[in-house]
């Protein structure tokens, strides 16, 4: 069986769905791997294992933020991803080409209302005036 060259499938990717830039679906493996890796970390083991979709949303938000600081929502933009939904259009993308793998549990529905972008990227880097409470810890902290 002959490996599969990720440039020339990417290149059918676009090519088929075009509404989202070639440099979405790197970092979007590179959020994969980030987050596989700091999934591995936290239960101390170098075993890597299939992540969930809600899993992979909280990678791909640490990666950003942490790749792009406070330009990270305008990034994501410009590559054509603007809410959750649309990383999971990604991810099913390549997994329809075999770059990435799923489980009969996966489904485009695990990536549904994940996290609103404005507050996931923008919030991080307001002063902590003007941002909006997220929950119950937060409204306490500004009463």
């Amino acid at each position: 069986m002959q490996p599969i060259n990720f440039e020339e499938v990417l290149e059918q990717i676009i090519i088929k769905d075009g509404r989202y830039q070639r440099e979405a679906y790197y970092f979007l493996r590179e959020a994969l791997d980030h987050t596989q890796k700091m999934l591995a970390k936290a239960s101390r083991t170098a075993e890597l294992r299939h992540i969930t979709g809600k899993e992979l949303l909280n990678g791909v938000r640490e990666y950003a933020l942490n790749q792009y600081g406070p330009m990270a929502l305008m990034v994501l933009n410009e590559w054509g991803i603007q809410k959750c939904e649309h990383i999971g259009d990604i991810v099913f993308n390549m997994v329809e080409h075999q770059l990435l793998s799923k489980t009969e549990q996966d489904n485009r529905a695990d990536f549904e209302g994940g996290y609103d972008f404005e507050e996931a990227f923008r919030a991080p880097f307001l002063p902590s005036a003007s941002r909006k409470p997220s929950g119950p810890e937060e409204v306490g902290r500004q009463a």
